[in-house]
């Protein structure tokens, strides 16, 4: 069986303060590129070619019981980049293995026995049904025991497009952070009421509206404003407002091309959208060479959302 699943990006979470009973929710979107894809077949025994594969199989284990299985990654997602990777990978392989064995399972319980998009459930709705997604977090009281609810989904236009850069430099440092994470999310200071306020309001009065209208501008610069404000409140667990200097700088420049720039999750990778193929070439090239000039390099990559979501091939 073959699952091929897309990445995602993150724009930001509007409450964390939880003083209305919810906290978290997520703005964000599936994309295209880079694209999970992996095998699950029957072996043996347990076996993968990757250690969080192979950690992900045991996990899944813990609940239910399975014939023994193989797991090959055909193709990643970055690791430690803020593009998804071991969320997309833990509910692939629950999937393949409950597609597989016909345990009966819906992809919530999936999800529920992973414990991976259950704070944050983009990466649950990137899989489940792809486009732009806003998912409205979980009861305070119920943290990691339900799957937070989807509160709105949209087609991407073909033609709006993701510049995303992946910065080298900056990866070793980030990984750090991020094998953190746990620890950082479970002692996470709460945020003002009124920051949460002004971030709700933005994804309701601009962010939303400017999207079901398919205004770019409007829609772009919500996705900014909402993503630089909350890095402010990041700023005591990352470098400022974005992970390093070297991402600040490239969302500064990518804003002057772009109709947003945001930095996904924890970073390093950002990303900006525009409008056509055309534009997407010349922000591409600009910011390819603003990383050549200013440290080792990385990747710089065009790609659209992904509207669909997972796909399971049988064989």
């Amino acid at each position: 069986m073959i699952i091929r699943a897309p990445a995602h990006l993150h724009t930001g979470n509007p409450d964390l303060s939880g003083d209305m009973g919810r906290l978290y929710g997520t703005v964000g979107f599936a994309i295209e590129r880079p694209s999970l894809e992996i095998e699950v077949r029957p072996a043996g025994k347990d076996a993968a070619s990757d250690e969080d594969a192979m950690k992900f199989i045991r996990r899944f284990r813990e609940s239910h019981d399975f014939p023994p299985v193989s797991v090959e990654i055909k193709s990643y997602i970055p690791k430690w980049v803020g593009l998804g990777f071991h969320t997309t990978l833990a509910l692939s392989i629950g999937e393949g293995i409950n597609r597989l064995f016909n345990l009966g399972l819906s992809f919530e319980e999936v999800a529920l026995s992973m414990r991976r998009g259950l704070i944050t459930a983009l990466g649950f709705y990137s899989l489940k049904i792809g486009g732009f997604i806003y998912e409205g977090g979980f009861p305070v009281e119920k943290r990691e025991k339900v799957v937070p609810p989807l509160i709105f989904r949209g087609e991407m236009p073909g033609d709006w497009l993701f510049v995303v850069a992946v910065p080298e430099t900056p990866r070793k440092a980030i990984e750090a952070v991020r094998r953190r994470e746990d620890e950082i999310l479970w002692n996470l200071k709460k945020m003002p009421p009124e920051l949460a306020d002004r971030l709700s309001r933005i994804v309701l009065m601009k962010i939303l509206p400017a999207f079901v209208e398919k205004d770019i501008k409007a829609f772009g610069e919500g996705l900014y404003q909402f993503n630089h404000l909350l890095g402010e409140f990041w700023s005591d667990y990352q470098d400022n407002v974005y992970c390093c200097d070297l991402v600040s700088e490239g969302i500064e420049l990518m804003l002057g091309k772009a109709y947003c720039a945001c930095q996904t999750s924890w970073g390093p990778a950002f990303y900006g959208l525009v409008k056509g193929e055309k534009r997407a070439e010349e922000v591409k090239s600009a910011i390819e060479s603003f990383l050549r000039d200013n440290g080792d390099g990385g990747e710089v990559f065009i790609t659209r959302a992904d509207n669909r979501g997972m796909v399971v091939f049988d064989g």
